[in-house]
């Protein structure tokens, strides 16, 4: 297949134009090279065909879909931002972004698209309480985290919850307005599938982290964060107390579900998580990374900012059942690679 991968040049889409290559397909990348993500000339193998272009530009995102069999949509701006004065950037780039792709497609007669998704539209994560069974927390109270208590409460009786997994049937519940714009990219392309008969794949991605991961920015990852303080000489500065449970998984990973979403078959949207379902702390990742860069030890600094998570971890279930894909780079092996290597 002819396969079109919008922010193909940034990060994740980099690994997996290059996946798709190694599949036999051929590679067309639309990306926009916005200075805030890019700076320099992206790494793309020449067997790719690039082309700089915004997927909120109808001519461009036209153009670029001429002979193409389907999209991996990864264009997107990503992270918390700073404040609300991000959200007309966020849902400009996302939605609009996302509802010009996909009106393009339904013109050109592209039936199949894979959309990169995130495991925050879930909110909180998956909780029990030992009285009142599985239960929905509201967010912390800013008084709770001041004192130094991060554990959710239980709704009914105020005691601390137990996490587990989040299976892909939960309630989204959106928490910042990243958060928001992905879930109404889901939305978007479910509308599409229904109205074209096409087929839609959200991958809801977990904490990604690997090479060519963008430096310290306010809209990086926290893995992203942690390796810039390293490589500075700085220790890493952990918020809370280090607890919060997530479910880190190598952008090779994310690569290979991208591949195996492509054959997917059925028409409507399908959303799969896409983590190790094998969680680890904050504060176990950092102390990772450091062991591995040589230090600095990180610092557990009982910050916090009010609308984080405590816990959001997967169950992958579905993905391995339906479509085969497995996890496979190790957490031990993939943050020693990830403690050197080249970021953008």
């Amino acid at each position: 297949m002819r396969i079109l991968v919008t922010g193909g040049a940034g990060f994740i889409g980099s690994h997996v134009a290059e996946a798709l290559l190694a599949a036999g397909h051929e590679v067309r990348v639309l990306d926009a090279l916005l200075p805030a993500v890019h700076r320099g000339t992206p790494y793309l193998p020449a067997e790719i065909d690039f082309r700089v272009g915004d997927v909120r530009d109808p001519a461009a995102v036209a153009d670029a879909l001429r002979s193409v069999d389907a999209v991996s949509h990864q264009a997107a701006m990503v992270g918390l931002g700073l404040d609300l004065d991000d959200a007309p950037d966020y849902v400009g780039c996302n939605d609009l972004g996302t509802a010009v792709l996909l009106a393009a497609m339904a013109r050109a007669e592209v039936g199949r698209l894979v959309l990169a998704g995130s495991m925050v539209v879930y909110g909180e994560g998956h909780y029990t309480c030992g009285e009142h069974g599985r239960v929905v927390p509201g967010p912390r109270p800013a008084a709770d985290l001041e004192s130094g208590r991060f554990e959710p409460r239980c709704p009914g009786c105020g005691q601390d919850l137990t996490p587990g997994q989040v299976a892909e049937e939960a309630a989204p519940d959106p928490r910042n307005v990243y958060a928001a714009t992905k879930l109404a990219q889901e939305h978007l392309a479910g509308a599409w599938a229904r109205t074209v008969g096409g087929t839609a794949t959200s991958l809801r991605y977990h904490n990604v982290y690997g090479p060519r991961m963008p430096r310290d920015t306010p809209y990086s990852g926290v893995a992203s964060i942690f390796r810039s303080a390293l490589e500075a000489g700085r220790a890493p500065r952990v918020f809370e107390d280090g607890g919060q449970r997530r479910d880190f998984v190598h952008v090779a990973d994310i690569a290979r579900a991208n591949v195996a979403a492509l054959g997917r078959d059925g028409a409507g949207l399908r959303a799969y998580n896409v983590g190790t379902g094998r969680p680890r702390t904050v504060g176990q990742m950092a102390a990772a990374l450091a062991d591995a860069h040589g230090g600095p030890e990180p610092v557990v600094t009982g910050q916090f900012r009010l609308g984080d998570v405590r816990h959001i971890t997967a169950s992958p279930a579905r993905l391995q059942d339906e479509l085969g894909w497995r996890a496979e780079v190790p957490f031990e092996a993939g943050m020693a690679e990830f403690a050197t290597a080249p970021l953008r």
